[in-house]
């Protein structure tokens, strides 16, 4: 069994007004700011034994990209399926992106690097 790994990084904006209850009210986050985030991508599988390979970097590289582009310097608020800017909501954003075209998806990591922060997502493993 092997895991490979690929991240891709991005910066976005957001605010925490919307949706969550209980926020404090003098919370910085309730006004329009900005984090620069990591994402990574992890699948887990056997590689295929004519190429040795989980997945060709290249295709791998073509497949997160779409899920980035919709990410990179985006205000997180306007994207009606992310819900609250979150990082585990933009983990579980990243995950049903890329879930349909990679089949050894294991998990998606977001990390925000400038807090030491991060949130892995497993996924809704059947």
């Amino acid at each position: 069994m092997y895991e490979l790994s690929k991240q891709f990084r991005f910066d976005a904006a957001h605010t925490l007004n919307r949706d969550i209850k209980n926020l404090r009210e003098e919370n910085a986050s309730r006004e329009i700011h900005g984090h620069s985030y990591r994402a990574e991508i992890t699948l887990r599988g056997e590689p295929n034994p004519a190429t040795g390979m989980l997945i060709d970097l290249y295709q791998f590289e073509k497949i997160i990209e779409e899920a980035r582009d919709g990410l990179e310097h985006k205000f997180l608020d306007d994207l009606k399926d992310l819900g609250p800017a979150t990082m585990e909501n933009l983990c579980a954003w990243i995950w049903k992106k890329l879930a349909p075209k990679l089949p050894q998806l294991h998990s998606v990591t977001v990390h925000r690097d400038s807090g030491s922060e991060k949130c892995v997502y497993f996924g809704n493993k059947k």
